[in-house]
């Protein structure tokens, strides 16, 4: 299940991918290696997982059981899915993968 989850958001990335370029300047910027990333054209992967999850906090009080679970503060729920100023650290992206995981056989249990 997990890995056809990651299938999608692969498929996605791509194609968000695509769109970016075609959007952004050719001009290449250069960044110092290892520099930290920030949410936008370049990070596709997760610009793909977090159109995956922002589905799943529409419902009152999932900001705050997942803000709970990622062991930060509400807000900063907001500002990985709402503003896309900020992305969580690797630990937290895969505990969000596996949340997701966990809400899609919730929605589509296998019997």
């Amino acid at each position: 299940m997990l890995f056809s989850l990651m299938e999608g958001l692969e498929s996605v990335a791509r194609d968000l991918t695509k769109e970016a370029r075609k959007r952004t300047e050719t001009r290449a910027s250069r960044r110092a290696r290892g520099a930290t990333l920030r949410p936008g054209t370049k990070t596709q992967l997760w610009n793909a997982l977090s159109a995956a999850i922002r589905p799943h906090l529409k419902q009152r009080g999932a900001r705050a059981v997942l803000a709970r679970e990622l062991n930060v503060h509400r807000a900063r729920i907001g500002e990985y899915f709402d503003q896309g100023s900020a992305m969580p650290d690797a630990e937290r992206t895969l505990l969000l993968l596996l949340w997701l995981n966990r809400r899609a056989q919730l929605e589509n249990p296998q019997t």
